[in-house]
């Protein structure tokens, strides 16, 4: 009875996504295997038609899932497939500044090899430009980002709040 109360309740998490969990997993993703695997298997469910937000976040956990990967064809596999979810988030949703995000965060990680670097200023500038209109807690959650970020200037950093 144990086992299927505890089968239910580790289902039952995976069903009600919390994107300040995701958002929390995010950033130590690519450092670790392990956290990468679990943000990997907290976004499994996550489908097209899903939150767009959470769509960017289901890609960018398969682009990194790419870096863990042993055979190259396996690594360029996952990243376009990863790559494509976080580009259909984008155009179903341009607007979104964390969907942005994401793939600044990406485009600025991912080696220039690979060639997915084409938004970095575009991106930036969007969230630059729409930073003040969010909430206080996606705001604290872009700020970190900014200030780590390679793709925004020191001036650029200091008209953060």
């Amino acid at each position: 009875m144990k086992l299927i109360i505890s089968i239910f309740c580790f289902l039952l998490s995976f069903s009600n996504l919390d994107i300040s969990e995701i958002r929390k997993l995010y950033p130590d993703a690519a450092n670790s295997e392990v956290t990468s695997k679990e943000f990997l298997l907290r976004l499994s469910e996550i489908t097209i038609e899903s939150n767009k937000t959470l769509v960017a976040y289901k890609g960018s956990s398969i682009t990194i899932s790419a870096k863990f990967q042993k055979k190259i064809s396996d690594k360029i596999k996952a990243f376009k497939e990863g790559a494509k979810l976080v580009e259909f988030a984008i155009t179903s949703e341009p607007n979104n500044i964390e969907i942005r995000l994401i793939r600044l965060s990406i485009q600025e990680n991912v080696p220039a090899i690979v060639k997915y670097n084409r938004n970095k200023k575009e991106d930036a500038a969007f969230i630059l430009s729409h930073y003040k209109e969010q909430s206080n807690n996606l705001k604290a959650y872009l700020k970190a980002f900014i200030l780590q970020s390679k793709s925004f200037s020191p001036d650029e950093k200091q008209t953060i709040k």
